[in-house]
């Protein structure tokens, strides 16, 4: 098979983990008798410094001519300012937008070796095995009207959470087709009741779950939700919400794999073409050291080859390897180990085997 990739390191140890990444997907690709084709481009701030934007439109372009796109981390404190007219956030706001990804999948499995990495009691995490569908492109963080206003002599900072009837039938449905595979478990996780926006959602998820026979859906108010997520995590399988509900409970979940490392993320759309990053942030403290974990950019490109370029057995042989460096007591400094990014790498790739 023959696939262009497009590969967005961004900043802080972005170009590390992704740099990672590539080697497995090269030597995957050379095991299994495939043609990967890689090109780069630049994205969040080391896209404003050099071209004013987090993200230009000939890396967009890019983007979307491609089979599929691998992303690093955006940010960092040389763009921290709150005030600043462009940031890093924006390329990837625009990239989803750009894109059409509606979708973020982020499955959190925690490895039985990694029990003891976690601040949770070890009889919690056991069979711990979700998978967290969160809307992407509506919400607070897209919404209109969003800005700051002076009203009677006071600022305002307003943002506006915005949901349509087909936003979230399409995201709904996703997560009922994923949990054919799985445990047929749907949590809907929103605040239906205080917002508008949520009893909407919880509408039309009701509606979607009367059309699959066999499978449970239960709705969740959202702060219940975080409450589960430390108290009894294994009692989820698929977990359905909105756009900034899903982005803070998955970070919430790193806590229960031992690291924001450990967890991979798809970002899909209509058609194949998909977005695959770690859920974790660039991480500028350790920048350039060679410390940082590869494994959630590793997983992600194991992502990758599952939904963008539909090589099951491929992406299997990845998910294989981790688990199996993990049970062999590979570990970078984030997990209590000494394991550089590259030796992690390198024990990974080891492991690969047909």
């Amino acid at each position: 098979m023959d696939a262009n990739i497009v590969v967005l390191p961004g900043d802080g140890i972005g170009p590390e983990v992704t740099d990672a990444a590539v080697r497995v997907l090269e030597y995957v690709a050379t095991k299994f008798n495939h043609k990967f084709t890689f090109t780069k481009h630049l994205i969040g701030g080391r896209s404003i410094d050099q071209f004013g934007t987090a993200l230009t439109d000939e890396t967009l372009a890019a983007c979307k001519t491609s089979n599929a796109v691998l992303l690093g981390a955006v940010g960092g404190p040389k763009w921290d300012n709150p005030t600043a007219p462009v940031r890093p956030e924006q390329g990837l706001l625009g990239l989803r937008k750009g894109l059409g990804l509606y979708a973020n999948l982020r499955p959190v499995k925690v490895y039985p070796s990694l029990v003891a990495a976690s601040p949770l009691k070890p009889e919690l995490l056991q069979d711990v095995d979700m998978l967290v569908v969160r809307e992407l492109t509506g919400g607070l963080y897209f919404g209109e009207p969003k800005g700051r206003r002076t009203v009677d002599g006071h600022v305002h900072g307003v943002d506006t959470m915005d949901y349509a009837d087909f936003e979230i039938e399409r995201i709904i449905e996703l997560a009922f087709r994923l949990a054919e595979n799985r445990k047929k478990k749907i949590t809907s996780v929103d605040k239906a009741n205080v917002l508008e926006s949520s009893r909407l959602w919880r509408q039309i998820a009701t509606e979607i779950g009367i059309k699959y026979s066999g499978y449970t859906l239960e709705h969740m108010l959202v702060d219940t939700a975080s409450m589960r997520l430390i108290t009894s995590p294994k009692t989820f399988d698929v977990v359905v919400t909105e756009n900034t509900f899903g982005d803070i409970l998955t970070d919430e979940a790193s806590v229960l794999a031992g690291s924001m490392g450990m967890l991979p993320s798809a970002s899909l759309g209509i058609g194949d073409l998909g977005v695959y990053e770690p859920i974790h942030g660039s991480a500028p403290d350790i920048a350039g050291k060679g410390i940082a974990n590869p494994v959630g950019t590793i997983l992600s490109a194991a992502m990758l080859l599952r939904y963008s370029l539909h090589l099951e057995k491929e992406a299997r042989v990845i998910e294989s390897a981790v688990e199996l460096a993990i049970a062999g007591g590979c570990r970078t400094r984030d997990l209590g180990g000494t394991l550089s990014t590259e030796t992690m790498r390198d024990q990974i790739m080891t492991r690969i085997v047909l």
